[in-house]
């Protein structure tokens, strides 16, 4: 242990003594700083916008007055996404998905307002977060810094006199790599106090900042290692430098680059232009409730009636269109979530296919677990939109049964043309005060661990073969001094 020991700060004594590496060093953790604290600045600012929005919707929908339900109906309501508490670390796909969708009846909006759409292009290349330059930067850095730890000393002679002096292999690596791995501290420790920050002022959850934690620290881990390992297994400074490059090029780059562009193509997503004539078809043939002959709503007439046990609409101790309103919607709703239920698993099978482009890339895989334990990843996205289609159709379920009981059958027939009727079919306006707010509930904290832990376990096994690869590197250094 003392051999490694000391050869992690003779290394460590190098690092500093290198103007380009402290320079690199000091800068990637004036990097991390600088992300930490303007993502969580904005992140800080968003949640009390989106808090405030919701307020505000809730208000104005509130303060209605009185009138006649359908009219409701069509007003219609906000719904607004509530900030992750770990979107400062990672803000995952939020900025591209939406935060806010408009809820009406008969129809089944989407998420609006992102801030690629309202932002400069510079957005759509990634927001500054500390979650980019951990993924990013940092092992890039690392490359630089330690490509010639082991390498260059072989072109200086001092590895063979540390091998000759009994020094074995493995503590040579170790001590290297306890250095890279001091410095990857040192480098990351503003997004470290930003995690503590964030889990004992309770925006974050602790098992979520655990979890991502620990997936940050076995995929730095895993490129200390390789880079130790490839640095000793090389011949030149070099030739280690331009073979960390190019699998750092490949993994960080390239492979999540093209992950996207690979998963759309295997598994075509429609587009909403697309999407919204095939509904528009499906919804002329679904039936017609103003019309009297539609067999389908001339079978719910009857059924309705046999139901109530009278012979005319007229007789329905119920107001006939309010029940209608309320079927239709039903009808509408199920298409709805019949077509979302099929661009989600669209996206699904997407999703699946750039995980598993994890088994060559470790980057994948790290931000797969970052964005789920986050809670911005795709998942989330749909868990609010499933929460607020949800919330939708209670709302206009809830009107529509307001037309039903509270509003007479013969005033919401008359209302067009008598003035007095239309004034007998408005309701209190008590009526929107107590309904229900938006209110949607995150994950539970097994329901997170368990959809990041297969990215977890990739990352485990990319960082398993580093060590397995350090083992060979250890063992050639050891044979070489025989």
């Amino acid at each position: 242990m003392s051999a490694i020991v000391s050869v992690a700060r003779n290394e460590l004594r190098h690092l500093v003594r290198s103007r380009v590496a402290l320079t690199g060093l000091v800068l990637t953790a004036l990097l991390t700083l600088a992300a930490a604290v303007t993502s969580s600045a904005y992140q800080a600012d968003q949640a009390g916008l989106r808090a405030r929005l919701q307020a505000s919707a809730d208000t104005e929908f509130e303060s209605q007055p009185d009138r006649h339900p359908h009219r409701v109906v069509h007003y219609g309501h906000f719904a607004i996404r509530p900030a992750s508490g770990l979107a400062a670390l990672d803000p995952g796909v939020e900025a591209f998905t939406g935060n806010m969708i408009f809820l009406e009846g008969h129809r089944q909006n989407s998420a609006n307002f992102g801030d690629a759409r309202q932002s400069s292009l510079l957005v759509r290349f990634g927001q500054l977060s500390p979650a980019l330059v951990l993924q990013v930067v940092v092992p890039l850095l690392l490359v630089f810094v330690g490509a010639a730890a082991i390498a260059g000393e072989r072109e200086r002679g001092t590895l063979r006199q540390a091998l000759l002096a009994g020094v074995p292999g493995r503590s040579i690596l170790a001590g290297k790599a306890l250095a890279l791995g001091v410095a990857t501290l040192a480098i990351a420790a503003p997004a470290i106090l930003l995690l503590v920050w964030l889990a004992v002022s309770g925006p974050a959850r602790p098992s979520a900042v655990l979890l991502a934690a620990g997936g940050y620290g076995v995929y730095l881990g895993f490129w200390i290692v390789l880079i130790v390992a490839v640095s000793a297994l090389a011949g030149r400074s070099r030739t280690a430098l331009m073979a960390l490059v190019g699998a750092w090029a490949f993994a960080v780059i390239l492979i999540p680059r093209i992950a996207p562009e690979l998963a759309a193509a295997a598994r075509p997503l429609p587009t909403r232009i697309e999407t919204d004539i095939a509904i528009a078809r499906d919804l002329r043939a679904m039936g017609d409730s103003h019309d009297p002959n539609d067999p389908y709503f001339a079978a719910f007439k009857q059924k309705t009636l046999q139901q109530y046990g009278v012979s005319r609409v007229e007789d329905l101790p119920l107001n006939y269109r309010g029940l209608l309103g309320m079927e239709g919607e039903k009808l509408t709703s199920g298409l709805f979530n019949r077509y979302a239920d099929q661009a989600f698993a669209a996206m699904g099978d997407q999703s699946q296919i750039m995980d598993g482009l994890a088994v060559i890339s470790p980057t994948v895989a790290i931000r797969r677990l970052s964005m789920t334990a986050a809670e911005t990843d795709l998942g989330g996205y749909q868990r609010f939109l499933r929460q607020a289609e949800a919330y939708r159709y209670d709302l206009i379920q809830r009107l529509n049964w307001l037309q039903a009981t509270a509003v007479d059958a013969g005033d919401d027939a008359a209302k067009g043309s008598d003035a007095a009727a239309e004034a007998r079919s408005r309701v209190s306006a008590d009526h929107w005060r107590n309904l229900p707010h938006f209110n949607p509930d995150r994950p539970k904290p097994a329901e997170v661990t368990r959809s990041a832990l297969p990215a977890l376990v990739v990352l485990v096994l990319w960082f398993a073969a580093a060590g397995l690869l350090a083992g060979v590197a250890a063992r050639r250094l050891t044979r070489s001094a025989a």
